[in-house]
Protein backbone atom coordinates (compact mmCIF):
# COMPACT_ATOMS: atom_id res chain seq x y z
CA UNK A 1 0.00 0.00 0.00
CA UNK A 2 3.02 2.37 1.01
CA UNK A 3 4.53 1.68 -2.33
CA UNK A 4 1.05 2.34 -4.21
CA UNK A 5 1.49 6.04 -3.14
CA UNK A 6 4.55 6.72 -4.54
CA UNK A 7 6.04 8.80 -2.13
CA UNK A 8 9.11 10.52 -2.50
CA UNK A 9 10.44 10.10 1.08
CA UNK A 10 9.02 7.51 4.22
CA UNK A 11 9.57 8.14 7.79
CA UNK A 12 8.87 5.65 10.29
CA UNK A 13 7.77 7.04 14.16
CA UNK A 14 9.48 4.32 16.46
CA UNK A 15 8.30 1.41 18.40
CA UNK A 16 9.31 -1.56 16.08
CA UNK A 17 9.40 -4.34 18.61
CA UNK A 18 7.52 -4.67 21.94
CA UNK A 19 8.44 -5.20 25.06
CA UNK A 20 7.04 -8.17 26.96
CA UNK A 21 3.61 -7.96 28.71
CA UNK A 22 4.30 -10.36 31.68
CA UNK A 23 7.85 -9.63 32.48
CA UNK A 24 9.21 -11.51 30.04
CA UNK A 25 13.04 -10.95 28.73
CA UNK A 26 13.19 -7.57 26.92
CA UNK A 27 16.34 -8.10 25.53
CA UNK A 28 15.16 -10.75 23.64
CA UNK A 29 11.99 -8.83 22.18
CA UNK A 30 14.92 -7.05 20.34
CA UNK A 31 15.22 -10.11 18.41
CA UNK A 32 12.24 -9.26 16.72
CA UNK A 33 13.72 -6.17 15.23
CA UNK A 34 15.41 -8.22 12.52
CA UNK A 35 12.37 -9.81 10.26
CA UNK A 36 10.30 -6.02 10.82
CA UNK A 37 13.33 -4.17 9.13
CA UNK A 38 13.08 -7.22 6.45
CA UNK A 39 9.80 -5.86 6.34
CA UNK A 40 10.21 -2.37 6.02
CA UNK A 41 12.73 -2.79 3.60
CA UNK A 42 10.49 -3.59 1.08
CA UNK A 43 8.99 -0.27 0.65
CA UNK A 44 10.66 2.54 -1.81
CA UNK A 45 10.75 6.07 -1.82
CA UNK A 46 13.96 8.28 -4.12
CA UNK A 47 14.76 10.06 -0.25
CA UNK A 48 14.82 6.78 1.29
CA UNK A 49 13.21 5.25 4.43
CA UNK A 50 14.19 7.24 7.99
CA UNK A 51 13.29 6.66 11.35
CA UNK A 52 14.13 7.45 15.00
CA UNK A 53 13.73 5.00 18.11
CA UNK A 54 10.55 4.43 20.13
CA UNK A 55 10.24 3.97 23.90
CA UNK A 56 9.58 -0.51 23.33
CA UNK A 57 13.11 0.04 21.14
CA UNK A 58 14.42 1.87 24.30
CA UNK A 59 13.40 -1.03 26.47
CA UNK A 60 14.45 -3.33 25.09
CA UNK A 61 17.77 -3.47 23.02
CA UNK A 62 18.27 0.05 20.73
CA UNK A 63 21.39 -0.76 19.19
CA UNK A 64 20.20 -4.01 17.95
CA UNK A 65 17.19 -2.72 16.98
CA UNK A 66 19.43 0.69 15.13
CA UNK A 67 21.37 -2.12 13.75
CA UNK A 68 18.71 -3.92 12.51
CA UNK A 69 17.00 -1.24 10.75
CA UNK A 70 20.35 0.49 8.91
CA UNK A 71 21.19 -3.74 7.62
CA UNK A 72 18.41 -3.23 5.95
CA UNK A 73 19.00 0.53 4.22
CA UNK A 74 16.55 2.28 6.34
CA UNK A 75 18.47 5.23 8.15
CA UNK A 76 17.81 6.09 11.57
CA UNK A 77 18.31 9.79 13.36
CA UNK A 78 19.41 9.99 16.38
CA UNK A 79 19.44 13.67 17.75
CA UNK A 80 21.05 14.70 14.43
CA UNK A 81 19.33 16.38 10.96
CA UNK A 82 19.73 15.68 7.26
CA UNK A 83 19.51 17.78 4.06
CA UNK A 84 16.53 17.07 1.95
CA UNK A 85 17.01 18.38 -1.33
CA UNK A 86 14.67 18.40 -4.33
CA UNK A 87 14.34 20.73 -7.84
CA UNK A 88 16.85 23.00 -5.96
CA UNK A 89 14.82 22.95 -2.66
CA UNK A 90 15.66 21.99 0.11
CA UNK A 91 14.32 21.10 3.52
CA UNK A 92 15.61 19.69 6.73
CA UNK A 93 15.01 16.01 8.35
CA UNK A 94 15.55 15.70 11.92
CA UNK A 95 15.18 13.00 14.27
CA UNK A 96 15.54 13.11 18.11
CA UNK A 97 16.06 10.19 20.39
CA UNK A 98 12.76 8.28 22.86
CA UNK A 99 12.16 11.51 24.85
CA UNK A 100 10.16 8.65 27.27
CA UNK A 101 13.62 7.24 27.91
CA UNK A 102 15.64 10.69 28.41
CA UNK A 103 17.58 10.43 25.44
CA UNK A 104 16.09 13.32 23.03
CA UNK A 105 18.62 16.45 22.78
CA UNK A 106 16.48 18.61 20.47
CA UNK A 107 19.42 21.38 20.61
CA UNK A 108 21.63 18.81 19.22
CA UNK A 109 18.83 17.80 16.55
CA UNK A 110 18.88 21.24 15.20
CA UNK A 111 22.80 22.20 15.87
CA UNK A 112 23.45 22.64 11.85
CA UNK A 113 20.20 23.59 10.53
CA UNK A 114 20.28 27.21 9.19
CA UNK A 115 17.49 29.39 11.02
CA UNK A 116 15.50 30.38 8.04
CA UNK A 117 15.23 26.70 6.38
CA UNK A 118 11.99 24.23 7.05
CA UNK A 119 12.50 21.68 9.30
CA UNK A 120 10.52 18.33 9.78
CA UNK A 121 10.94 16.78 13.13
CA UNK A 122 10.76 12.83 13.89
CA UNK A 123 9.85 12.63 17.41
CA UNK A 124 8.10 9.34 18.91
CA UNK A 125 6.18 11.18 21.73
CA UNK A 126 3.50 13.63 20.27
CA UNK A 127 3.36 15.27 23.90
CA UNK A 128 7.06 17.03 22.91
CA UNK A 129 5.38 18.98 20.75
CA UNK A 130 4.56 21.63 23.45
CA UNK A 131 8.70 21.84 23.70
CA UNK A 132 9.35 21.72 20.29
CA UNK A 133 7.11 24.62 19.74
CA UNK A 134 9.85 27.09 21.36
CA UNK A 135 12.49 26.17 18.57
CA UNK A 136 12.37 27.06 14.64
CA UNK A 137 10.82 23.78 13.37
CA UNK A 138 8.04 23.78 11.32
CA UNK A 139 6.19 20.42 11.36
CA UNK A 140 6.49 17.24 14.01
CA UNK A 141 5.33 13.41 12.80
CA UNK A 142 4.90 11.25 16.02
CA UNK A 143 3.40 8.20 16.90
CA UNK A 144 3.16 6.51 20.17
CA UNK A 145 -0.67 6.90 20.81
CA UNK A 146 -1.92 4.08 19.11
CA UNK A 147 -4.68 6.37 18.63
CA UNK A 148 -5.57 5.27 22.16
CA UNK A 149 -6.14 1.63 20.45
CA UNK A 150 -9.73 1.06 21.77
CA UNK A 151 -11.85 3.99 21.67
CA UNK A 152 -15.46 4.12 22.80
CA UNK A 153 -18.72 5.84 21.40
CA UNK A 154 -19.14 9.28 24.00
CA UNK A 155 -16.34 8.03 25.72
CA UNK A 156 -12.91 8.14 23.40
CA UNK A 157 -9.38 6.57 23.53
CA UNK A 158 -9.18 3.92 26.56
CA UNK A 159 -5.46 3.92 26.76
CA UNK A 160 -3.19 6.07 26.57
CA UNK A 161 0.61 6.58 27.01
CA UNK A 162 2.53 8.86 28.47
CA UNK A 163 3.71 11.72 26.03
CA UNK A 164 0.67 10.82 23.88
CA UNK A 165 -2.01 12.12 26.24
CA UNK A 166 -2.74 15.59 24.72
CA UNK A 167 -2.38 15.24 20.72
CA UNK A 168 -3.88 11.93 20.52
CA UNK A 169 -4.35 11.21 16.80
CA UNK A 170 -4.29 13.67 13.71
CA UNK A 171 -3.34 17.09 12.52
CA UNK A 172 -2.74 19.98 15.46
CA UNK A 173 -1.26 23.39 15.43
CA UNK A 174 1.04 24.03 18.86
CA UNK A 175 1.85 27.68 18.77
CA UNK A 176 3.92 27.97 15.22
CA UNK A 177 4.80 24.45 14.83
CA UNK A 178 2.51 21.91 13.23
CA UNK A 179 2.13 18.44 14.44
CA UNK A 180 1.14 15.41 12.87
CA UNK A 181 0.05 12.61 14.96
CA UNK A 182 -0.33 8.82 13.61
CA UNK A 183 -2.48 6.16 15.00
CA UNK A 184 0.04 3.42 14.51
CA UNK A 185 -0.28 -0.11 13.37
CA UNK A 186 -0.24 -2.19 16.10
CA UNK A 187 -1.00 -3.21 19.29
CA UNK A 188 0.92 -2.62 22.94
CA UNK A 189 -0.56 -4.66 26.14
CA UNK A 190 -3.76 -6.29 24.76
CA UNK A 191 -4.11 -7.25 21.03
CA UNK A 192 -6.50 -5.23 20.04
CA UNK A 193 -7.61 -2.03 18.28
CA UNK A 194 -11.51 -1.23 17.92
CA UNK A 195 -12.84 1.73 16.40
CA UNK A 196 -8.74 2.77 16.09
CA UNK A 197 -8.32 1.57 12.45
CA UNK A 198 -4.18 1.32 11.43
CA UNK A 199 -3.32 4.55 9.10
CA UNK A 200 -0.84 5.15 6.55
CA UNK A 201 -0.22 8.89 6.32
CA UNK A 202 0.19 10.37 2.89
CA UNK A 203 1.65 14.15 3.79
CA UNK A 204 2.29 16.54 1.24
CA UNK A 205 4.87 19.44 1.94
CA UNK A 206 4.64 22.79 0.20
CA UNK A 207 6.58 25.98 -0.02
CA UNK A 208 5.01 28.58 1.52
CA UNK A 209 7.27 31.07 -0.55
CA UNK A 210 5.70 32.45 -3.85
Amino acid sequence: MVNGLHAELIVLTGDFVSVPVAGGDAAAAASAAEPCARLLRQMKAPHGLWAVMGNHDCATDPDRVTSALRAEGIQVLSNQSVPVERDGGRFWLGGVDDVLSGGADLGATLHHVPADEATVLLAHEPDYANYVSRFPVDLQISGHSHGGQVRLPFVGPVFLPDMARKYVWGLYKVGGLTLYTNPGLGTVGIPVRWNCPPEITLLTLRSSVG
